[in-house]
């Protein structure tokens, strides 16, 4: 059992080290690899040479083909020895059943010189193959005298040609000691690992590549999902702040009502309890259209009307066709309480409210203009918060693609303006 846990080990360690070395390679580019890979060969080259890569692990004799400066050719024929360089000195040697042939290249104006040995016996001229003419002599001296010549002769070129064999043979090969050092192997197996790492680094790019992309996407995954969860924290707490404080300034004038004009205020109090009918769930939902939201407005621009006569002017000026445009929910509800608070009540003559609405290039433009003191310079001016949310909610629901648009209105006031990407649902 411990020897298969050690096998494991050992196989799990060396998997390890594998995936290092391959992420380093795919981690470095190839410019740099090939400058290491030559560094690596330039070493391995220079440590051969060293101790202790250059000592002797063991010697071997081994024997190894003679260079020879001529081409020698072995067959029935004969034998044929002829110099490998054009233009050597050295002769050309032909032995075969007709004798011997040498032929040493001579002179431009001599021609080559040739030996000749064979039954006719041995001549040497510029043209010895052609005999020279020999005095006639007696039928039986003749045939003597030729029978012991070619008989000489074959003797002559046998001994001839058994020489040069048994010297071919001799000068065949030769001994050499060989000595086998572990410097000897080093270049090749250096060249064998660059060889590997380059596979390595090809086949392993790929996966190294598609597991850092399915990283990287579950990073994104879950950055995401836990921006959501914090945006809808932030709206849910955002959102819980502008409830009461709508239902606050309601109530508030409903109170301050009761006291001056009972019945203005229980018709006050009953129009409340038809906005918050229509109100409170657009207060709960995350997403909207703008009719839901002018369903809100309007019974809220009534409960004001009462209190405030004819120091209120409303006008809601939106087609029917983009009531089912997407909007934020009680974004629409804040620009009007804020305008009528801050504009419009600070004023002693009052003046007019209007809401509109209009598509342009691609974008729904909802718009709240009073004809009040002006942005920011009644007494009664808050904090901003109630814009700050708007915009930070805007933010959060929409990204860049929405904004609140701040500007005066002509001839007083001022006009608030929410531009959010036009939808339709």
């Amino acid at each position: 059992m411990s020897l298969t846990s050690s096998i494991k080990q050992s196989g799990s360690g060396i998997a390890a080290l594998y995936r290092r070395y391959a992420e380093w390679l795919v981690s470095i580019t190839w410019k740099r690899f090939i400058v290491l890979s030559l560094l690596l060969l330039i070493v391995t080259g220079m440590l051969s040479s060293l101790p202790p890569f250059n000592w002797d692990l063991a010697t071997r004799t081994t024997r190894v083909p003679a260079s020879r400066s001529v081409d020698i050719t072995v067959d029935d024929n004969g034998v044929r020895i002829k110099p490998k360089r054009k233009g050597s000195q050295a002769p050309e040697i032909t032995i075969d059943e007709h004798g011997v042939r040498i032929k040493r290249a001579g002179d431009p104006a001599s021609g080559p010189q040739e030996i000749i040995v064979d039954e006719h016996g041995v001549r040497r001229g510029p043209d010895a193959s052609q005999a020279q003419p020999t005095p006639p002599a007696a039928p039986r001296a003749k045939d003597e005298a030729a029978g012991v010549a070619e008989e000489i002769t074959q003797e002559l070129a046998q001994d001839i040609r058994r020489e040069v064999i048994d010297a071919i043979g001799e000068m065949g090969d030769e001994e050499r000691v060989v000595h086998v050092r572990l410097g000897n192997y080093m270049p090749q197996l250096a060249f064998l690992f660059i060889l590997l790492s380059t596979a390595i680094k090809i086949a392993y790019a790929g996966r190294v590549k598609a597991e850092a992309k399915a990283a990287e996407a579950q990073e994104v995954a879950e950055a995401e999902s836990l921006k959501r969860q914090v945006t809808e924290a932030r709206m849910a707490a955002m959102q819980a702040q502008v409830e009461p404080h709508f239902l606050f300034n309601t109530l508030a004038s409903i109170d301050h009502l009761i006291e001056v004009d009972p019945t203005r205020a229980s018709r006050m109090q009953k129009n409340l309890i038809a906005l918050l009918r229509a109100s409170m769930p657009a207060m709960r939902d995350k997403a909207t259209n703008l009719g839901r939201e002018l369903e809100v407005v309007r019974p809220y621009l009534e409960i004001l009307k009462v209190r405030m006569e004819e120091r209120l002017q409303p006008q809601v000026d939106v087609p029917e066709g983009l009531y089912s445009a997407d909007f934020p929910p009680m974004m629409l509800q804040s620009l009007v309480e804020n305008a009528i608070k801050h504009g419009l009540e600070p004023k002693a003559e009052g003046g007019s409210l209007s809401v509109s609405a209009e598509v342009a290039h691609g974008k729904l433009h909802v718009g709240v203009a009073d004809t009040g003191v002006g942005f920011a310079r009644a007494a009664t001016a808050g904090t901003g918060t109630g814009l700050s949310n708007i915009r930070e909610r805007l933010k959060l629901i929409y990204g860049d693609a929405a904004e609140l648009r701040i500007a005066p209105n002509a001839p007083t006031g001022t006009r608030v303006t929410i531009v959010v990407p036009y939808k339709a649902t």
